[in-house]
This record gives C-alpha cells, sequence and structure tokens, in this order.
C-alpha cells in the first residue's frame, strides 16, 4: 500500500501539474474514442499499450476479456458496453486478448478449478472459443479464437448491433504480446459486397 501511496504523491506532484489542462477539460466533458475491452489481468495496461490520454478509452476488464452475450438485466460488462456505444457513441471497440492468460491457460491444459467455482463460471463463456482450437494445451490458439468469439459476442449486444449497423461502430480483435509488446491485428477484413451476376 505504501508504493500506491507513494504514486499518489507523485502523480499528484509531477503527473497531475503537467497535464492540468487536460484534467480541466476532461472534469466537464467525457467524450473517449474507443471502448478497449481487456483482460483483468495487471500485466495488461491499456493506456500504456496505446500511448492513450486520460479520457481517450473507455476501458472494461474481465477474466480473459470475456464479454457475456447480452441478456436483459444487471450486468456490469452489458452495462458499461451499452454506455460506451450508446450513450458516448464512441466509434471503434477493441477486444484485447494477451500472451500468458491465465484465464485461457487454465482451459487450455484443462486446469482443476473446483475451488474456484466463480471462476470457473466464468471461464465457462468460453467454451465454443475452446470448442474451436484444435490442440489441448495450445494457448496462443485459444487466445486467438477467444478474442474473434468475443468480436462475435459484442453483436448479440443491441446498441453494438444498431452502431454497426448505421456503420457508426468498427470491431477491433487484437492479441498482445507481454514478452515483445507487439500487438497482432486479428480484425476480420469486412465482408465485400457481392458482385452483380
Amino acid at each position: 500500500m505504501r508504493n500506491l501511496a507513494a504514486g499518489v504523491a507523485r502523480f499528484q506532484e509531477d503527473v497531475f501539474p503537467a497535464k492540468e489542462e487536460l484534467f480541466a477539460r476532461l472534469a466537464a466533458h467525457h467524450a473517449p474514442h474507443t471502448l478497449f475491452i481487456g483482460c483483468s489481468d495487471a500485466r495488461v495496461v491499456p493506456e500504456l499499450i496505446t500511448g492513450a490520454e486520460p479520457g481517450e478509452l473507455f476501458v472494461v476488464r474481465t477474466a480473459g476479456n470475456l464479454v457475456p452475450a447480452y441478456t436483459p438485466g444487471a450486468d456490469g460488462v452489458a452495462a458499461g458496453i451499452e454506455y460506451a456505444v450508446g450513450v458516448l457513441g464512441v466509434r471503434d471497440v477493441v477486444v484485447c486478448g494477451h500472451s500468458a492468460c491465465g484465464a485461457m491457460t487454465a482451459l487450455a491444459e484443462d486446469h482443476d478449478l473446483s475451488g474456484a467455482p466463480a471462476v470457473a463460471g466464468w471461464l465457462r463463456l468460453a467454451d465454443a472459443s475452446v470448442a474451436r482450437t484444435g490442440a489441448r494445451g495450445d494457448v496462443p490458439a485459444l487466445v486467438r479464437q477467444n478474442v474473434l468469439a468475443q468480436l462475435a459476442t459484442l453483436a448479440t449486444h443491441p446498441s453494438v448491433a444498431r452502431a454497426l449497423a448505421e456503420r457508426r461502430l468498427a470491431l477491433h480483435g487484437w492479441v498482445y504480446d507481454i514478452a515483445t509488446g507487439r500487438v497482432e491485428d486479428l480484425t476480420p477484413a469486412p465482408a465485400s459486397a457481392t458482385p452483380a451476376a
């Protein structure tokens, strides 16, 4: 906790004064351009990876960067998506997986999660990703399949479906490699128009 308190002191003494005008604008205006859905893993820091300034990203973080399919009712992930897309009007959504993901490793290697029933239940959201991944134990392949699956699941959210239909939103899939800092773009190519016969 001491390190965090020291960090707050450094922020107040060094960072905040250097960006005081930015924070004054942000205090009255919230208009991020991108919803970034990433893993809760502490090694994945969206603003650091993207070089984004405060106020540019609306961030939702979940274990395994999982996005539950839309269902009516209280859901923190759905609420974050709806607010970012439907209220704030973000233009892009990034789903970002990463190397050495603990959630995807647990699934790929079939870890015993009986001692963590909430985690096991949450990771069931990746069942389709596991089914699409060929070899057991292939964590990188599962990470990639999972990003693609979450992009598909996003479209079940009404705010996302509307924004996509109106062509005011683009979805992107990334995989961040912790060891190298590289970001692999998995964004599917847009469907091309079918030529007239």
